[in-house]
């Protein structure tokens, strides 16, 4: 999940989302629930099986127990910030919580992504959409494909980052947001946060942004 800044372009504003192309629709309304509800049944799922009650995770991450409990039942969007924050507090990288790809074969399994096959992550009702075109999640490196919709932003505060991430924008405008700087990125910017901090994307434009990533498997 990653942060830019576009010259005219942005990470979380200009990056293809999951596995679509810089003019793809955004996710219809029926597809964001689906995609709320699948999200909601991994965290309640994942929560059981660590043995942990509402209202201890509700306390892991400083929100309210009702908070909780409508991401739970898919009444609340989740933004990438929130789903970090669950992750972190259940002990999983963000990474687990990728919709499963279609079998593969065999042959090409750890090497090969094709189309069709491509995992996708949405943020029901936040209008970011991701792809990992990685084989699997564990190489040293991930490759993410995010669009961002006109206005969407990768949440209301800065998402953390441990190590090393950089990115180039394939359409639309991104503002990346890396401390106390501020970029303006287009499409054909490439940008490069090498030290552990935090960063906010934001699509400034009025159409959607896709921004390529390759991180670190630790910081993702």
């Amino acid at each position: 999940m990653k942060n830019v800044a576009k010259t005219g372009s942005r990470r979380r504003g200009a990056s293809p989302g999951p596995g679509r192309a810089a003019s793809a629709a955004p996710s219809s309304p029926e597809q964001a629930k689906a995609e709320r509800l699948r999200l909601g049944r991994q965290v309640r799922d994942l929560r059981r099986a660590k043995g942990l009650t509402i209202p201890a995770l509700a306390a892991r991450v400083g929100r309210s127990v009702g908070w909780l409990s409508q991401i739970e039942r898919a009444i609340s969007p989740l933004s990438i910030t929130t789903l970090q924050e669950l992750a972190a507090a259940l002990e999983v990288q963000i990474s687990w919580f990728f919709s499963a790809a279609s079998p593969v074969p065999a042959a090409e399994a750890d090497v090969v992504v094709r189309k069709a096959n491509r995992r996708r992550l949405e943020f029901g009702g936040a209008g970011v959409h991701e792809t990992l075109l990685s084989p699997g999640l564990s190489g040293e490196l991930q490759l993410i494909e995010t669009v961002f919709d006109p206005g969407a932003s990768t949440g209301d505060t800065p998402r953390e980052r441990h190590s090393a991430e950089a990115g180039v924008g394939l359409s639309g405008r991104l503002r990346l947001i890396d401390g106390d700087r501020t970029f303006e990125l287009a499409a054909g910017d490439s940008f490069s946060l090498d030290e552990p901090g935090s960063h906010l994307c934001i699509n400034p434009g009025k159409r959607v942004a896709v921004v390529l990533w390759v991180i670190s498997r630790s910081s993702y």
